[in-house]
């Protein structure tokens, strides 16, 4: 089976072509847990399939998390997987990617930079108070597309001197909190400057840190923008794996649309027996 590893600003991922949808949901979510595992195999955050879109996009997208898990988009991915849709010659410089949580737009910048339109903001909460580890939290609760993927954006002030154990314990408590029946992804940010930040993304499905997340960068700006403590024009959001900017749109008092851009990477293609 050939399958092409790609990152975008080191959120990596496979993706496999299963342009007939041969592949049955039970394999695809064994080939995600198997092929995902680092130092055993490929090693990645996540799998993407490729298949014939349903409702006249270019093609579709169907996620799963590297614990086999199905997810409802990765902002990441969808740009990602756009450089593979025109490299590939499904699509041309502008596209639809059809998701499980609704169609995403992108466009190709250049070689490796190509940007998308992220789902809808469809729930928005400026303060949601949890507790984990001891403390009370405010966050804010964010959910992009329908079904929604969840987030939960918490300002964590020197987060990137934090204790990286510390961290990751409470980033896996405030994922499964209780009162969040799908869980979340959290995003801890620390402001750097006019329009610019430190944030690093808990994954629910990696249960662990990514080096990037690309629906977690846009949730931020999101809650930041409504904040009024950014522009909400080209954000520019540092993470591990490197810098995405976010561009925010408002329309009568909300906003209406977020759009993602950064590096999108092909890294190798390969076989594997299974």
């Amino acid at each position: 089976m050939h399958f092409t590893k790609m990152q975008g600003a080191g959120n990596d991922f496979i993706i496999i072509s299963d342009w007939d949808g041969e592949i049955c949901e039970t394999s695809m979510k064994t080939l995600a847990e198997t092929l995902c595992q680092r130092r055993i195999s490929a090693g990645a955050d996540g799998m993407m399939f490729v298949r014939k879109p349903q409702a006249g996009g270019d093609f579709r997208m169907e996620f799963f998390n590297s614990d086999g898990s199905r997810g409802e988009m990765c902002g990441n991915g969808a740009r990602c997987i756009a450089k593979y849709g025109f490299e590939k010659g499904l699509a041309g410089e502008k596209m639809v990617i059809e998701t499980t949580a609704g169609p995403v737009h992108a466009w190709r910048l250049s070689a490796d930079e190509y940007k998308v339109r992220l789902n809808d903001v469809t729930k928005l909460e400026l303060s949601v108070r949890l507790e984990a580890c001891g403390k009370t939290w405010d966050c804010a609760y964010v959910e992009l597309g329908s079904p929604g993927l969840p987030h939960l954006v918490v300002e964590y002030p020197g987060l990137r001197s934090a204790d990286e154990k510390q961290l990751r314990k409470l980033g896996a408590a405030l994922r499964g909190a209780p009162c969040l029946s799908k869980g979340a992804n959290v995003n801890f940010y620390e402001m750097t400057g006019p329009d610019t930040l430190w944030e690093r993304t808990y994954e629910r499905g990696v249960e662990g840190f990514t080096f990037a997340c690309g629906t977690g960068t846009g949730a931020v700006a999101a809650v930041l923008t409504e904040k009024g403590v950014v522009s909400g024009s080209h954000t520019a959001i540092s993470m591990t794996g490197g810098v995405l900017y976010v561009d925010t749109v408002r329309t009568a008092g909300r906003i209406s649309d977020l759009f993602l851009s950064g590096p999108a990477v092909m890294v190798y293609e390969g076989e594997t027996a299974l």
